[in-house]
């Protein structure tokens, strides 16, 4: 359990009172205190200010979430190393990664997603002549590659993914 008191705005009546529902004790609250406001921060904590070719920090939110969970893993993997990983570094990480395993004849096809969530979860426009691709391949030089002025946001969007995974896509029934 995680309990968190602001000492700047929380008065030592509202503190007593969320120790004891933490507790599950029946604390006595005066009818006329406010409603704590919830603490998790969520996509409208994020910037809808375009970072780069017609993305924001909640577009990218949106498209985390629509994703499935292995291609989500394989895009925080890549954000994670900067924006740009080669081939078989990501198919090393994840052939016998813990939680999302992917086979190295898989990868490919499970980053294949993320187009298909960018055009229908992306920005407005975005396809062929829309926003650029999220994601981008150098089949020459065998590398993934995330344009640097997206990296940040990405970070961030998944900051508050870790915190809400309630809003998350699960795996399929």
């Amino acid at each position: 359990m995680r309990l968190t008191i602001d000492t700047e705005t929380d008065t030592y009546e509202q503190a007593l009172a969320a120790v004891q529902a933490a507790y599950g004790l029946q604390p006595a609250t005066p009818p006329d205190w406010p409603e704590a406001p919830d603490p998790r921060p969520g996509p409208q904590d994020l910037a809808d200010a375009g970072l780069a070719d017609g993305w924001s920090e909640q577009s990218l939110f949106q498209l985390i979430t629509a994703l499935m969970p292995g291609a989500r893993e394989v895009l925080r993997r890549i954000t994670d190393l900067g924006g740009t990983a080669s081939y078989d570094d990501v198919q090393q990480h994840f052939a016998h990664h813990p939680t999302h395993p992917i086979p190295l004849s898989r990868i490919g096809g499970t980053l294949t997603s993320v187009k298909a969530v960018q055009r229908r979860a992306g920005p407005d426009g975005a396809g062929p002549d829309g926003a650029g691709p999220l994601l981008q391949r150098d089949e020459r030089a065998r590398r993934y590659r995330i344009d640097d002025a997206l990296v940040p946001g990405l970070m961030r969007a998944f900051a508050v993914v870790d915190v809400r995974p309630d809003l998350l896509r699960g795996e399929p029934a």
